[in-house]
């Protein structure tokens, strides 16, 4: 009888993998069909119109894809080869960078307020409500103002920002222990520090260019970015994601609570900071390509966990679709809707996250606890 149980437990459990995995499936593909169809209007509209046999022909053109030169030009910086034709350097050194930019930027934000939401055990934690956004963007301010010299280096200095801000959350926070809802007030204090000193910056820049510059920045955009944005992100995105996943089992732990991990013999204090520095380098590469892009690192990992689960390996492959597909497809919305004005997508994502969290505040009884 009790190896019968046992089979039919096992059974349960297989049943319930596979349509958690099915679920993760859909919405894989779900995020690849909206990304594949932001692309194609991305790339097709513009001063040089394309039609979208054309830019679907342009985008795939194996001609490209297949050849190691260009790859070479794009991803270390050599020069394009002459024998592109204008439509081709139009679309793949123009508007292609602009949303492969999207993507690591949509995936770094996803991915990172799916870390934080686990390690503090709060559905309302996210990089911008923990401060880590504006810490990071206090640093990378600076540099854009002052020290321009240093851009390559502006992930590193960017998650230098953010860990200290999320450090001192953490202390404010720390009273015996942290709370969800200390975690957040401290979050919006650091947050709210940080934002001023930025703020406080622009009445010491001289030349107007630098101040309409790092204003869009400060509203987040994707305006203007290339190869140069992608080569800067790309590797801190591939070393904070295959971390990200490296320590899925630790964030189930965490996802317990404090007692439980302690008794599984976690050190759960040097875990969770040990993770958290994987968030913050995660999203420290997002922001020093693309500004300050709030709601996405919130609101994505709810779409996930209420479609698949809190599972944290299948949390995280969620987000690493959906959130570029979100991010990806704003950006088009921030391109298209007010043409040839081009809103910054953290005001797009601002104006489609409020309303949704608001729904989500008013849907969840027990809000603020994973």
């Amino acid at each position: 009888m009790a190896k019968f149980f046992d089979r039919l437990a096992e059974r349960r459990a297989a049943g319930s993998d596979w349509y958690a995995n099915s679920k993760l499936a859909g919405v894989a593909l779900g995020s690849l069909a909206v990304l594949l169809g932001a692309t194609l209007l991305q790339v097709s509209f513009g001063a040089y119109p394309l039609t979208l046999p054309e830019a679907w022909n342009t985008v795939f053109d194996p001609e490209i894809l297949l050849t190691p030169e260009t790859w070479r030009a794009f991803l270390l910086g050599g020069g394009i080869p002459n024998w592109f034709t204008r439509q081709q350097l139009i679309v793949w050194n123009i508007r292609l960078p602009r949303i492969l930019v999207g993507v690591l930027v949509g995936a770094n934000l996803a991915v990172s307020g799916a870390i934080f939401q686990i390690i503090t055990r709060n559905e309302l934690a996210s990089p911008y409500i923990l401060g880590v956004s504006d810490g990071a963007g206090l640093v990378v301010l600076v540099v854009l103002t002052t020290f321009s010299g240093l851009l390559p280096l502006m992930p590193v200095l960017a998650a230098f920002g953010g860990g200290i801000a999320f450090l001192l959350v953490y202390v404010i926070a720390w009273k015996n222990g942290t709370s969800p809802v200390r975690l957040v007030l401290a979050g919006v204090i650091v947050g709210t520090v940080f934002g001023s000193v930025q703020r406080a910056l622009f009445f010491f820049i001289d030349d107007l260019s630098t101040v309409m510059s790092a204003q869009a920045w400060l509203s987040g955009s994707l305006l203007g970015t290339d190869w140069a944005q992608v080569r800067i992100a790309l590797p801190f995105t591939l070393l904070a994601m295959a971390l990200a996943f490296l320590v899925t089992r630790e964030l189930d732990v965490l996802v317990l609570g404090e007692e439980t991990a302690k008794s599984l013999g976690m050190p759960v204090e040097k875990v969770r900071f040990a993770v958290a520095g994987i968030a913050v380098l995660s999203t420290a590469a997002a922001i020093a390509v693309a500004g300050l892009i709030g709601f996405v690192g919130l609101i994505v990992p709810h779409m996930v966990r209420n479609i698949i689960g809190s599972d944290s390996e299948r949390l995280l492959l969620g987000c690493l679709f959906l959130g570029p597909a979100l991010l990806v497809g704003a950006d088009v919305g921030a391109r298209l809707a007010l043409s040839p004005i081009q809103l910054p997508v953290g005001i797009i994502t601002g104006l489609v996250g409020g309303p949704y969290f608001l729904y989500l505040m008013r849907k969840t009884e027990d809000m603020g606890e994973v």
